[in-house]
């Protein structure tokens, strides 16, 4: 066998969950755990080794990746390039950016900044996201909001989007956004864990500028306006979960029974019923709640029976 079913990885964090990981994967219930960072490669920002994804056999798999990446990602390549995580907002998120690759690049020495997206797998009855400003808005006035901590005139400022079970939403880097209470989604984004926090006091936090200080790190912040039309530009189509704007980042692809799995490094999230996932070295049952990883090295594969899943790869 090539690919392993994953254990639930659940950093800490400063937000609270509301069972829904654990209801949806059928493990021991971390309300205050709202997270599951699913085959990372990634630390916490600042909480190194917090964040990594550890095998069936023990070992570490940014070890494992890096003792051997061409059996885990294919030939030429040294990096899985991405971050996928179960996210349970048992609270509305703080509204927070994350830079893009330039910003990134010149200020926290990586490659990748943190834009991401949201497949939702379930939400309460009325479930919404802030995503965007609606109108343009001034450095002043919005450096003025984060210092005195005016978090109603800044949500008041934002789209507040209705989301449903099904959802896809790309986040660009950059975008100011907060995931409303009673979401569960499967994030996709890369690899790094960068977060500026224009609210932070409310939720029991010193400050979110990622130590550059506020007059460095609101420069990633996208202050323009966010009309309804632009705004549809972030979600997929019939044929497609996300935009075609995503692909220089990662793929999501929204797989059932009877499906092909391509060869290739990946990231697998069954969100519903039950089947096989079939190959020529694997054949393994597979339910609403597992998390796979699949390897280069498991060739292509097969998903099969009364199933659901989501593919996410670099």
């Amino acid at each position: 066998m090539t690919v392993e079913v994953l254990p639930a990885n659940q950093p800490e964090t400063f937000y609270r969950g509301a069972g829904r990981i654990a209801e949806f994967r059928n493990v021991p219930a971390l309300p205050d755990r709202p997270e599951d960072w699913v085959g990372s490669v990634t630390t916490r920002f600042g909480l190194a080794p917090s964040g990594l994804s550890t095998l069936a056999d023990g070992r570490v798999l940014a070890e494992a990746v890096a003792a051997d990446p061409a059996w885990w990602l294919g030939p030429g390549r040294t990096g899985t390039g991405v971050l996928v995580k179960l996210l349970d907002a048992g609270q509305r998120l703080p509204l927070h950016v994350h830079p893009d690759r330039t910003f990134a690049n010149a200020h926290l020495a990586s490659p990748y900044g943190k834009t991401e997206a949201w497949v939702i797998v379930s939400a309460q009855p009325n479930a919404f996201v802030h995503l965007g400003f609606a109108r343009d808005v001034e450095a002043a006035e919005l450096a003025g909001w984060v210092d005195k901590q005016k978090t109603g005139e800044m949500l008041a400022a934002t789209n507040r989007i209705p989301v449903a079970a099904g959802d896809a939403i790309l986040c660009p880097a950059g975008l100011p956004h907060a995931i409303g209470d009673g979401i569960l989604l499967v994030e996709v984004q890369e690899p790094t864990d960068f977060s500026v926090l224009l609210e932070y006091r409310d939720f029991g936090l010193a400050d979110g500028h990622l130590g550059l200080g506020y007059d460095l790190a609101l420069q990633c912040v996208d202050r323009a306006a966010w009309s309804p039309a632009r705004l549809d530009t972030l979600r997929g189509s019939a044929t497609r979960l996300l935009p075609e704007a995503a692909d220089e980042f990662f793929g999501a692809r929204r797989l059932y029974g009877g499906d092909r799995v391509d060869a290739g490094f990946g990231i697998l999230v069954v969100v519903a019923g039950e089947g096989r996932l079939a190959g020529e070295k694997d054949d393994l049952p597979v339910r609403r709640g597992d998390t796979l990883l699949v390897p280069y090295a498991a060739g292509p594969l097969r998903l099969q029976g009364q199933v659901e899943a989501i593919r996410l790869s670099a």
